[in-house]
């Protein structure tokens, strides 16, 4: 199938390059002529493992192209599927950016005469897709949702660091529709997968993906609070009560003799909170949505509170067993707000840093892949290092900000030498299933002493 995807970020390029390689013709379009530039030839704008080399595959076979035209990419394909932002507005999610994609694929479809699907894959509150969509489309357009123009709401489910493998072996595919036609469509689209696609209402599709987003986030605010407890509780330790916890055959079912451990038991863990462009963002929305429909939701408030609280509690819990960081030399290892990407977006990490540098440490840092994108958000007070060992030299603290199987493998004999002090304050617990680096005192969250 043709298909043109309006916005070029995390959504919009691993889905284009995703379909391109599975056999569709893609074409991105972008207002952003440097970002539409660097893809047409071939490389991607950020980073996610695979990604680079998928694109440059694709766009080499000709499969997926860039371009500002908008116009000309919509009336040259089947499909559209809108890939825009949704940003934080002050707690409220910003439509403007889907509002403008819709209004400008309906004035591209005035004067096409064949039937147009028009797939909403950006996170909107329910209600977005057959409100401002359709209204911005139907007006633009001069047609109808039903008649000449299909509707649906297609959410993504990817994880940033695995996006590829999710998009390309997805558990589930969620499929919105106006109508039957449009659904069709859209089940075209995804006929090369074997998993169920699962035809819904617009609304309903709308609310599974908050309903996937808000356990996720609720997951790991419960977890982090159960780990609050465990780090005031001497003996106690977290990892080990959610090892147990996992074993419950209700989360880790024992088939045909051997126990399958789901991936959802990574957010049963000791961690210094969520973020990234998702879960901050979306159980925002969801919050606002609520008060708008005058719907108590003290849960997710609560998740919410937690998470906004995590990082300064982790802070107060390595002060607690090194003393007060004022004065103190600290390299912080890990920027982005997980391993496998270069999102800064709301990262606990981020806010370790901000927070150290008001508690009045002296603070240096370094990330694999996002040292660079940092340096715009923190202030001026903030070194920045080109390696990890750089990072740590001559410091009092270590502290892991962010998970990245790399830390694992640091020279940390070498570091011992290069650092005045010589404790490692891991707040992510990262480095867990080691033992403890020669000559270092390890102290990890979750943990009572």
């Amino acid at each position: 199938m043709n298909i043109s995807i309006i916005g070029t970020g995390y959504v919009g390029l691993v889905s284009g390059a995703c379909l391109a390689q599975l056999g569709h013709k893609v074409v991105c379009v972008d207002q952003l002529t440097a970002r539409v530039v660097r893809i047409a030839g071939g490389n991607a704008p950020f980073f996610e493992p695979g990604l680079e080399q998928l694109v440059a595959d694709t766009v080499a076979s000709g499969a997926l192209s860039a371009t500002v035209d908008l116009v000309s990419a919509v009336q040259q394909s089947e499909i559209t599927l809108i890939a825009v932002g949704t940003p934080d507005a002050d707690g409220h999610i910003d439509l403007s950016q889907i509002e403008a994609a819709s209004a400008a694929i309906g004035q591209a479809l005035k004067n096409k005469p064949e039937y147009h699907v028009v797939a909403v894959k950006s996170t909107v509150v329910p209600g977005t897709t057959d409100g401002v969509v359709r209204t911005a489309l139907e007006h633009a357009a001069g047609k109808s949702v039903g008649a000449e123009i299909g509707l649906c709401m297609n959410p993504e489910f990817l994880r940033e660091g695995t996006a590829i493998e999710d998009f390309m072996t997805p558990d589930r595919i969620v499929i919105g529709a106006s109508d039957a036609n449009a659904a069709s469509v859209m089940q075209m689209v995804y006929a090369a997968f074997d998993c169920p696609k699962v035809v819904m209402s617009l609304r309903n599709a709308e609310f599974t993906k908050y309903a996937s987003n808000a356990l996720l986030a609720t997951l790991i605010s419960f977890s982090n609070e159960l780990a609050s407890l465990c780090e005031q509780t001497p003996g106690a330790d977290a990892e080990v009560v959610m090892d147990g916890l996992h074993l419950d055959k209700r989360l880790s079912p024992v088939v045909d003799g051997h126990r399958v451990r789901p991936g959802i038991l990574s957010y049963l863990r000791p961690s210094s909170g969520y973020g990234g462009s998702c879960l901050p963002k979306d159980v925002a929305a969801l919050l606002a949505y609520a008060r708008g429909k005058n719907v108590a939701t003290p849960l997710l408030e609560a998740v919410a509170q937690v998470n906004a609280a995590r990082t300064g509690a982790v802070l107060d819990l390595a002060e607690e067993r090194i003393g007060a960081f004022a004065g103190q030399k600290v390299g912080v290892l890990g920027l982005a707000f997980k391993s496998g990407t270069d999102d800064l977006r709301h990262s606990p990490a981020i806010q370790l840093v901000e927070q150290l540098s008001d508690r009045g440490a002296h603070v240096t840092v370094y990330d694999p892949v996002a040292t660079d994108l940092a340096r715009p958000l923190l202030n001026g007070t903030v070194k920045y290092a080109g390696c990890a060992v750089e990072a740590l030299e001559g410091g009092d603290v270590a502290i892991i900000g962010t998970a990245w199987p790399e830390w694992s493998e640091l020279d940390w004999p070498k570091i011992r030498k290069a650092m005045r002090g010589n404790v490692i304050f891991d707040a992510r617990n990262s480095l867990r299933t080691l033992d403890p680096p020669k000559d270092f005192i390890l102290y990890q969250i979750g943990n009572g002493g």
